[in-house]
Parts: structure tokens; sequence; C-alpha cells
């Protein structure tokens, strides 16, 4: 028996949840006494394989072939279904991103297999195979038995520490021969966005809301930013009144994000945006109406007007760096 562990790389190289994934993987395989497998498509950086081995991975399979330099879900599906029976696998581990959430609903189907999306902690027991995971926006915990052989699951982003246990791992590159007629999805142009850190793999993120009051004040969240090393994000209503670019919309219905900082400046804090970024280690807000429900998910809280005591913010920060 074997838990396969699914990895996408983006422009040959693996990011942080890639080995939250492999460090998740490797316990889930002590608490089951069975082999942690790699899975990954495309062609990778030199080096970045070797990478693996560090979160206790010892074997590796490096699927090569032309059409997989994007992603098609149903391709991805039955190259990763083919490789589950192949290895004898009764547990699958993707990441709880776009992609995975594209492929797993369609493997759990294939393969008929109960299926536990965005869990954040190990099974609490293995016997029956137990889950636990958020519901309800974050705001409750639940706990799901699989009783499936063949179980699926998906880990929330920063939800799992990195667990160094160096071993060499085996590589093994296998090609995989596509029919070019099960290619479905076609990439007509490709808009990168550079020079600035993207949400999703952001580390802190500072976020404004209406509490800003007007676009004209983003000039400190913008410099904070920088100087923190941080991206910028906001509300739906900042980005709905066209103050900030919409990528920058944190939420349900916007990026779901899950850095170690989040500071949330002049945010109330609706349902539908705690949803978006309850899974933040820690958050701090600033705002000047004491009952706002930012409140209750933060850890540090200041209460006042964020006009006046952002610039104060930023001017500590400079001195602190030096800069």
């Amino acid at each position: 028996m074997s838990v396969l562990i699914f990895l996408e790389n983006w422009d040959g190289k693996f990011k942080k949840l890639s080995f939250e994934l492999v460090s998740y993987g490797a316990k889930l395989s002590e608490m089951l006494s069975s082999e942690p497998i790699v899975l990954t498509f495309g062609s990778l950086a030199p080096g970045e394989l070797e990478k693996l081995g560090k979160y206790g991975v010892s074997r590796i399979i490096n699927v090569v072939g032309d059409g997989l330099n994007i992603l098609d879900s149903q391709v991805y599906t039955t190259i990763i279904s083919e490789f589950t029976h192949k290895e004898n696998a009764n547990v699958i581990l993707l990441s709880n991103n776009n992609v995975g959430k594209a492929v797993a609903p369609r493997l759990s189907v294939r393969l008929k297999a109960g299926m536990g999306a965005g869990v954040s902690k190990l099974p609490s027991c293995i016997d029956p195979f137990t889950i636990y995971k958020k519901v309800y926006s974050g705001n409750a915990f639940a706990n799901y038995v699989l009783h499936t052989e063949i179980k699926i699951l998906t880990l929330a982003q920063n939800s799992f520490e990195l667990i160094e246990n160096v071993k060499t791992p085996q590589i093994e590159t296998v090609p995989f021969p596509i029919n070019g007629g099960d290619v479905k999805t076609q990439v007509l142009e490709v808009q990168k966005q550079s020079g600035k850190i993207l949400l999703t793999d952001a580390e802190i993120v500072v976020s404004g809301g209406r509490g800003m009051k007007s676009p004209d004040n983003w000039g400190p969240i913008v410099e904070l930013a920088e100087l923190l090393g941080a991206a910028t994000a906001c509300s739906r209503p900042v980005s709905d009144e066209g103050w900030r670019p919409h990528e920058e919309h944190t939420g349900q219905t916007g990026k779901i994000i899950a850095p170690n900082l989040y500071m949330a400046i002049g945010i109330s804090g609706a349902t539908q945006h705690l949803a978006g970024i309850s899974a933040s280690k820690f958050i701090v807000a600033i705002n000047i109406d004491k009952d706002a429900p930012i409140f209750s998910a933060a850890q540090y809280g200041i209460v006042g007007d964020a006009s006046k005591i952002l610039p104060k913010l930023v001017e500590a920060v400079r001195e602190l760096k030096g800069k």
C-alpha cells in the first residue's frame, strides 16, 4: 500500500505548499505503515526533485510528455488514476488549490473514492479513517469518516508545518504518451503578473477596506507592504468601487488565502470576507468600530482611525528595519 502525493510545479519549480504536502504525506504514511510516493508532471529545474527528499519522501515519479505543460483536468485525472492502481495507493493527496479542486472530484468519481476537501490536520483516527476539517466558512470544525477503500484528501494551504526528514529519493522519469484528441484545454494567451508578490504565495498580506475612505489614502498600505515584503489585498466593496484591482479581492467570492500574517486595515469583517482569510495563522485588525466582526477573528486588534494609526505603524516599521 502507498500514499500517492500529487505535486504540481510552477515554471519548473515547487512552492512552499508542495513541501507542506510532502511533509503531510510522509507523516500520514507513517500512520498507515505505507510508502509515500510523489507523482509530478512535466520538466523541472535541476535539483527541484531532490529537494523533496528533505521532507521524508524516498520515491518520486516524474511523468513527462507533450500536453502536460498545461492543466487539462481530464488528462491529469487519467494519469493519476493509472498510477493509483499501479502503485496500489490507498490515499491520494493533492493541494486544496485550483488544480486540486479541479482534479480531486474527477478522481473521486473515477476511482469511487471518498474525498475530504481542505483538511488541515492529520486524520484523528485510521480505523475508521477520520479526517478533521473546517466547515461553515471556518466558523466550526467537523470530523468526517471515509469508508471507501481509496481516499482522496486535499490539504489546505499553510495548515501543516514543514517537517524535515532527510532522505535520498529514488527518481523515476516515466514517459506518458497522450492522445492529442484527449486534451480538451487550449491556452490562447498567457498573462503573468510581475513586479509584485502574488496573494496566493505571500507569507504576509496587508489588506484595506472601505475604512480607508478613499483610493487616495492607499499609499501607506502599499508602503507598509513594501517594508514587510508583503502582498497587498482589499475587501470586495473596495474592488467593486474600482479603488483597487479585482485580483486583490480576498474573501469567499475572491481569493481564499492562508498567509502567516494578515493585516486587516479598515475592514469590518463581513462573513464572506472572513471565509476567505480565516486560515491565516495570525490576523491583526485596525478598525474604528470596536464592535466590528473582524475583531472576533483577530489575535491582535487596534481600535482607532486607520488614517491616523497607519502612518505611525509605517514609521515604526521603517525605524525597526533601519530604512
